[in-house]
């Protein structure tokens, strides 16, 4: 059993996750930071289940938005969760975003929650609210009124 002297620090493995893996695209570091069977919440069905189609997620987002930043405005942990809220800007690259076209280049700014559960120093789940539909009005993909 885990005690509190030697419990992982949670926000110390999603700040790592965030910074390396996102950050700087170390995908390969997802292997070592998630556990073999993460389940992502936020992706779609197929690609929801296990860390390689967690690692095909991220090199999308990094390939759609290779100059993103993130702006971070909160970071809490609390026992098995550590949520994240933020904002990510950056160009917009991709030919279309869960089946809508788009823009071949676009400047975005997209509000983000993440919350991450880990288990014993992995993250085992991953929950993602993002402001999709402000995205794609902001590149032109879709009207405000659609």
């Amino acid at each position: 059993m885990t005690t509190p002297d030697d419990a992982p620090d949670n926000k110390a493995v999603i700040r790592r996750f965030l910074d390396e893996v996102v950050g700087q695209g170390r995908l390969d570091l997802a292997d070592e930071l998630c556990s073999p069977d993460v389940m992502n919440h936020a992706a779609v069905p197929e690609r929801q289940r296990g860390v390689e189609n967690l690692k095909t997620v991220l090199g999308f987002s990094l390939g759609a938005q290779p100059d993103q930043r993130w702006v971070e405005q909160h970071f809490i942990g609390d026992g098995d969760l550590v949520v994240v809220y933020g904002r990510r800007e950056g160009t917009w690259q991709a030919p279309g975003f869960r089946g809508v076209p788009t823009p071949a280049s676009g400047e975005v700014s997209v509000e983000l929650a993440h919350m991450f559960r880990l288990r014993e120093g992995k993250i085992v789940e991953h929950w993602a609210v993002r402001d999709d539909l402000g995205m794609l009005q902001q590149l032109g993909a879709i009207n405000a009124g659609s």
